[in-house]
């Protein structure tokens, strides 16, 4: 296969977490479909993650945090995208920025160092906080991506 070819190798499902986790379903808020798209990467010890977040509505949100985490320890040192924090060994979490109605966030590009050189990393994204809103097509904001290390990129 020729280096650089997009490849889809995207499982979506549902993550449940007790306490303050992701965005449910339930809520007096808003209501928002937020969804991501993108790609990843894995090359040498390095992830690479590109995305952009989208409301498909019916309200608009004026910010939401989508989480990133990964099978393998990152690095000790990273350098932080804009909008973007380390919230643990294998945890990046990044603001959106604004979400209007049936439009898009601002594109989130992370490069991340991994501790090790895997020769796979499984990538898992999902809404962390919704601003509130309630989502009811959650399938569409969880995904999970499994970048074998060739520089290939897999999109979501």
């Amino acid at each position: 296969m020729r280096r650089g070819a997009v490849r889809s190798v995207v499982v979506a499902g549902s993550l449940v977490l007790a306490g303050a986790g992701p965005a449910g379903a339930s809520g007096a808020g808003p209501e928002a479909d937020v969804a991501y798209h993108g790609r990843v990467s894995l090359a040498r010890g390095q992830l690479r993650v590109w995305m952009v977040p989208q409301n498909d509505g019916p309200s608009g949100l004026a910010n939401a945090t989508v989480r990133v985490r990964l099978s393998a320890d990152l690095a000790d040192v990273q350098e932080s995208a804009g909008g973007c924090a380390r919230a643990g060994e294998r945890e990046v979490v990044c603001e959106t920025g604004p979400l209007p109605e049936h439009g898009r966030g601002r594109h989130i590009g992370l490069v991340l160092g991994l501790r090790e050189r895997p020769s796979e990393v499984a990538v898992r994204i999902d809404t962390w906080w919704n601003g509130g809103a309630t989502d009811r097509n959650q399938g569409n904001n969880e995904y999970v991506v499994l970048a074998l290390d060739t520089g290939d990129a897999y999109a979501f």
